[in-house]
């Protein structure tokens, strides 16, 4: 298509590179293009819709709402901006039938609308649009949902003009043949006597307004026709940029460079256990742990180092500015490791044990007391360190051979308390781990099945943070594998009580008991045997007082409230996210960000695994999984 047959504008000349551009978009090719200016025509896939932001840098906040879009473009004028609209446009109205525009910018200031609310005053939204057609669905769309904008700081009063009664004091709108909409907001993220900006403000404010430009283009979609959506949130973006790929590369490099776990769990298990004993268990034993391969200062310094203004999507810059806020508590925490402030980081990082959460785990306990223990299971049917060994080596072999990619190692460490522990890519077994035979399966569904897979799948979607995982994963991570134990049929009374001793142990750590006194609860109140209380208590106070043991019963409750209300398991096996970004999730597959799985866990293949499952859906409590 040569830019003579759309026209000219304002007697505006055609970039010579807009021939080209046409081109590409015809041939089904993104778009990035900078131009003279500060200009940018960003097009990730044909759309029939243009977000457009004129004024060079005067309107950030409106500049970064457009630029968040999948098809954008920042314009210093309106001269330079028509003939690329006008072209852009007439191409995609002939491919979709129909073709918008949405102009957005600021007030050159905020002006007080009332009186009555010196603080926190509504601040004004204006919208305008033509009087006919479908604009005027788009029109009322995002008025709809710009008027529920959440008011922490301050609720919009949103105002709507059609064109024909209505003219900007300057700035007139495009001359171009399409259906136009303009937005203005006042700036309110600006102070307004100094001008300083509110950090937190900026960052809603362009979270929020771009959300009501999706529902705008959304609307137009589906009045016109022109596009099937499934929701508005999936005309977002569906390719990274190469902003979002530095910052990713530069997380993960610092998410990779400590072992968080590895750095916190004592190397000395089997001695403290001794001299605990040897004190007639009431004297806490001392932990020793590996020296740090890392200089904390350093890296966070590092962290707070990577640039996160230049992802140009909402959605991503909120996953890593929460992900780079996990980070800076870990390292937090592995800075006062063996000290009273580790407890308290913890209890940023992990949350405290809530009430609700404590008499679930009690009540699990008042109820399951008899059960058969693991030692008594153990001495009838032995597996030790070997046997799982050979049975994790196994099993991700058939995970290789289902998925190519799937390359874990298997490690076995004298230098780890009785267990299995994933890192990276890599399975962890401890040479003093001993356990029931039945519970080989059970718990490498845990390890391998969900950990490792969710590593690797999150390892495929481009974006390392899948793999590494996004901010809070840990409680549902725990959740799902706790419940790939009941589905691979390896859920017992005592693993359940396990779980449960943990978030009583932890509650008691949070509110100031020693390690001898819990102790003493586990085996004197609960019954748990000698070993296990002190393996219960050990991980609990590792590190100076960990509260993260009580994440496995929250997000187990969590992942079966989800399957009680519908929800699935499958966005879960895409990478290592937490319960809050289930949403999340959806939205980018949607955008097609991401992808589908690229292996599903083996033990959904369990004969049983469908009849589990659907117990789940129709609502199970956790003691219902002995109920096999």
């Amino acid at each position: 298509m040569k830019l003579a047959n759309a026209g000219a504008s304002r007697d505006a000349n055609p970039p010579e590179w807009l021939d080209e551009v046409l081109s590409s978009i015809q041939a089904g090719k993104a778009v990035r293009k900078e131009f003279a200016g500060g200009g940018r025509l960003h097009i990730d896939r044909a759309l029939p819709f243009l977000c457009v932001h004129v004024s060079g840098d005067e309107d950030p906040v409106a500049r970064e709402i457009a630029q968040a879009n999948a098809s954008h473009l920042l314009a210093p004028d309106a001269v330079a901006a028509t003939p690329i609209v006008r072209a852009i446009g007439m191409l995609l109205e002939r491919r979709f039938g129909a073709f918008m525009v949405l102009e957005i910018g600021e007030f050159a200031r905020d002006e007080l609308l009332t009186d009555n609310a010196p603080l926190l005053p509504p601040f004004k939204i204006e919208v305008m649009a033509g009087s006919k057609g479908h604009i005027q669905a788009a029109a009322r769309a995002f008025i709809d949902a710009a008027e529920v904008i959440p008011g922490k700081f301050r609720t919009p009063q949103v105002e709507f003009r059609e064109w024909p009664e209505y003219r900007g004091e300057a700035d007139e709108p495009l001359e171009i043949p399409f259906p136009l909409m303009r937005v203005r907001f006042a700036p309110i993220y600006r102070q307004r006597q100094s001008g300083k900006v509110y950090p937190e403000l900026r960052e809603r404010l362009i979270a929020n307004i771009f959300d009501a430009v999706l529902h705008a283009f959304a609307a137009f979609a589906g009045a016109t026709g022109s596009i099937a959506v499934s929701t508005h949130r999936a005309l977002g973006r569906k390719a990274f940029i190469d902003a979002v790929v530095r910052t990713d590369r530069s997380i993960d490099e610092i998410a990779s460079s400590f072992d968080f776990l590895l750095a916190v769990t004592p190397i000395n298990a089997e001695a403290a256990w001794s001299e605990f004993a040897a004190s007639d268990c009431e004297r806490a034993p001392r932990f020793l742990y590996r020296p740090l391969v890392l200089q904390v200062d350093a890296a966070k310094k590092k962290l707070f180092s990577v640039p996160f203004e230049h992802l140009e999507d909402p959605v991503l810059y909120q996953l890593y500015r929460e992900k780079q806020q996990e980070l800076d508590l870990q390292l937090s925490m592995l800075s006062a490791r063996d000290t009273p402030k580790f407890v308290e980081f913890g209890r940023a990082l992990y949350g405290p044990v809530e009430p609700s959460l404590l008499r679930t785990a009690q009540d699990i306990l008042a109820r399951s007391q008899g059960v058969v223990s693991d030692a008594a299971r153990i001495a009838e049917q032995p597996a030790d360190w070997d046997v799982v060994e050979k049975r994790a080596r196994e099993m991700i072999s058939e995970y290789a051979r289902r998925c190519a990619g799937f390359e874990a190692s298997v490690e076995v460490r004298d230098d780890l308390p009785a267990g299995l522990l994933v890192s990276g890519r890599r399975l962890l077994i401890a040479r003093s781990t001993v356990m029931d035979a039945s519970r080989v399966e059970p718990i490498l569904s845990h390890e391998i099945g969900v950990h490792l897979l969710t590593y690797f799948n999150g390892s495929a979607q481009g974006l390392r943070l899948f793999r590494s995982g996004l901010a809070g994963y840990e409680g549902m991570q725990e959740g799902l594998a706790v419940f790939a134990e009941y589905l691979s049929g390896g859920m017992t009374g005592q693993r359940l009580r396990l779980i449960a001793g943990r978030v009583v142990a932890s509650a008691a750590m949070l509110d100031g008991a020693s390690l001898p006194e819990v102790y003493r609860v586990l085996v004197g109140d609960y019954g748990f045997v000698k070993t296990e209380a002190f393996n219960i208590a050990l991980r609990v106070y590792r590190g100076g007082g960990l509260v993260k043991d009580a994440i496995y019963l929250r997000g187990l409750l969590q992942l079966l409230e989800h399957l009680a209300d519908g929800g699935t398991l499958e966005p879960f096996w895409m990478g290592k996210i937490a319960a809050s970004h289930f949403g999340v999730m959806q939205e980018l597959h949607a955008r097609g960000l991401l992808g589908a799985p690229s292996v599903g866990p083996i033990f959904l293949d369990h004969p049983e695994a469908p009849s589990r499952l659907a117990r789940a859906h129709a609502g199970m409590a956790p003691l219902d999984m002995l109920q096999q």
